[in-house]
């Protein structure tokens, strides 16, 4: 694989949102020109036809598309899944997404899928280990990937790294980029007492291609906060959105929902809400500067 690429000028898409079935119709019908482009789900298309595929080249027509992997399985111990890979082959083929990401996470032991983006230890034994495997799935791949910043509710005692530190190094030794999900920044500093400004202000801004924006959900009598993509993107993660302006730049952004489906037009005011914030925290940035 090239080791140019990161060189490259960063693309830029502007707003978008995660692609689901239940905004097909409207999207069909519409073609709201508010919404920039579209992140799919790798695995609803990794499918030899029928109707997902369909729907997705309908959707590819009229709209930048990026491919969001959720079962990768990156840091795993398992052996790289191949086949998996063949059928992500196929998919970046017809699709041709400006990009392709998935989760720094594992999410399968050995033959099974666990259907969970379970964390690892921030330790030089674990991060010579991912960057081991970034490298292979990129040369299998030809193309650098994304990876996201998980949203974790614990730690382990024997990492040695602050998550920050470790994304910036995994980045810079196996060349692969980072998608930065501000939500997830603001979970896991919530939980485990980080500083969630400080943790944004350290990163490589380089890396960063893409934002996630989400909502989240207080559990267990408040104490956790869980990344649950039910809700409206709360006021503190809006504000963390604006210092990571402040600090990446302009970075293609989408917002992300999973459940509690809202209309349409209430998602595409939130993107443009996520528009003026950017545009806001851009010209504060050029005026510290003047």
């Amino acid at each position: 694989m090239s080791q140019e690429k990161h060189n490259e000028e960063k693309p830029y898409l502007g707003f978008g949102l995660g692609l689901r079935t239940e905004y097909y119709e409207t999207i069909f019908e519409e073609k709201p020109k508010s919404i920039e482009w579209f992140e799919a789900i790798s695995e609803n298309f990794m499918v030899e036809g029928g109707r997902p595929l369909h729907n997705l080249d309908k959707v590819r027509q009229d709209y930048p598309i990026v491919l969001h992997g959720v079962s990768m399985s990156i840091a795993g111990e398992h052996e790289i899944d191949y086949d998996y890979l063949d059928r992500l082959k196929v998919l970046i083929n017809r699709v041709q997404p400006a990009w392709v990401s998935d989760h720094l996470a594992w999410t399968r032991g050995s033959a099974h899928n666990l259907h969970d983006l379970l964390p690892l230890p921030y330790t030089e034994e674990s991060l010579a280990h991912v960057v081991e495997r970034v490298k292979r799935v990129q040369d299998y791949l030809g193309r650098q990937i994304l990876l996201e910043n998980p949203s974790t509710y614990a730690t382990f005692t024997h990492s040695c790294l602050p998550e920050y530190e470790y994304l910036n190094a995994l980045c810079e030794r196996s060349d692969c980029l980072l998608m930065l999900d501000v939500n997830n920044v603001f979970v896991s500093a919530e939980n485990h007492g980080w500083d969630a400004f400080e943790y944004i202000s350290r990163i490589n801004a380089d890396r960063v291609w893409q934002h996630h924006l989400a909502g989240h959900t207080y559990s267990y009598a408040g104490k956790l906060i869980v990344d649950t993509h039910d809700q409206p993107v709360r006021e503190e993660v809006w504000n963390l959105y604006a210092h990571a302006v402040k600090c990446l730049g302009q970075v293609s952004t989408i917002i992300e929902r999973d459940d509690n489906m809202p209309p349409l037009d209430e998602l595409v005011q939130e993107l443009d809400f996520a528009r003026s914030v950017q545009a806001d925290a851009l010209k504060k940035h050029a005026a510290q500067l003047v």
